[in-house]
């Protein structure tokens, strides 16, 4: 069984909700800190032994480019003021992996397309991750270790899962389970999209990160467009659930989207108060505003 070593990175959205934060500066390049959202994706990629990232991005994404990139002037003036660490963490996000940008293109649209843009760089029997560049997770084991585990024990494509109340059944892609591997790993019969509180086939709803077969690579290229008139991943991942089979994986840990002000101000008020340098500090801020 091959492991995967590639991870595609979509980052190419226009950002369209930070405006006009995301006029100059990539959504994918704002801060939880210290550190830039796209870079705990790569992070966690690398966690799970990936070696190469592929990151699809848009004419307006040069930043991203320049943050994986060496700066050796930064650097040098760094050590020359004594932030050796500083100029070590600068060089070690140079060295995280090996980089390769891929221009989205094409129609029509949807998040499957990321996928097809890069397809000339997985071989026809490579297992790849799949992550969107604004959402990531809060756990003790990386989400793409806990999706290879998945995988390492089924050698099927894997999809990450979390678990939400029924009555929000209408905001994401349900999981319809046929079989229970374990605890934390199910068979699927089929994702439904938004099927809402009434008509939901369970309480497992997917979100971004997926460990994908080569297999599901014909079926997108076939680029069957659905109802909004995009091609999605979902559709490809339900076709291939019918010709064999593929696998959700319960994510432990806590899943922030931070593709609204609201949902990215949460995160960064959880990140903080997890934070052993000012974590406490800050929690007695909150309390003092709050009150």
């Amino acid at each position: 069984m091959k492991k995967p070593t590639k991870a595609i990175i979509a980052a190419a959205g226009l950002g369209t909700r930070f405006l006009p934060q995301t006029k100059a500066m990539p959504k994918e390049m704002l801060p939880i800190i210290d550190r830039p959202v796209i870079q705990l994706i790569v992070e966690e990629a690398v966690a799970a032994g990936v070696t190469e990232i592929i990151i699809v991005t848009g004419s307006t994404k040069r930043a991203i480019e320049d943050h994986f990139d060496r700066s050796d002037e930064l650097e040098k003036e760094l050590r020359e003021r004594g932030k050796n660490d500083k100029a070590d963490e600068i060089e070690k996000i140079a060295n995280l992996a090996n980089f390769v940008y891929v221009r989205q293109k094409g129609e029509p649209k949807g998040n499957a397309r990321p996928v097809l843009n890069a397809q000339h760089l997985i071989n026809n029997d490579e297992p790849f991750f799949v992550f969107f560049a604004d959402d990531f997770f809060r756990s003790e084991v990386p989400r793409s270790k806990q999706l290879l585990e998945a995988y390492e024990k089924t050698g099927k494509s894997v999809i990450s899962l979390i678990e939400v109340d029924k009555k929000d059944a209408d905001k994401y892609g349900m999981a319809a389970i046929d079989t229970k591997l374990d605890d934390h790993t199910f068979e699927l019969s089929q994702l439904v999209e938004k099927p809402g509180a009434d008509k939901t086939p369970s309480n497992f709803a997917s979100v971004g990160g997926y460990l994908l077969t080569s297999d599901i690579l014909p079926i997108i290229a076939q680029e069957n467009i659905d109802k909004n008139g995009e091609i999605t991943l979902a559709d490809g991942i339900n076709e291939l659930a019918h010709q064999d089979k593929v696998y959700g994986r319960f994510i432990e840990g806590t899943w922030h989207d931070t593709g609204d002000q609201l949902k990215y101000l949460k995160a960064l008020v959880d990140v903080a108060l997890e934070s052993d340098q000012y974590g406490e500090e800050f929690l007695q801020y909150l309390v003092n505003r709050l009150s």
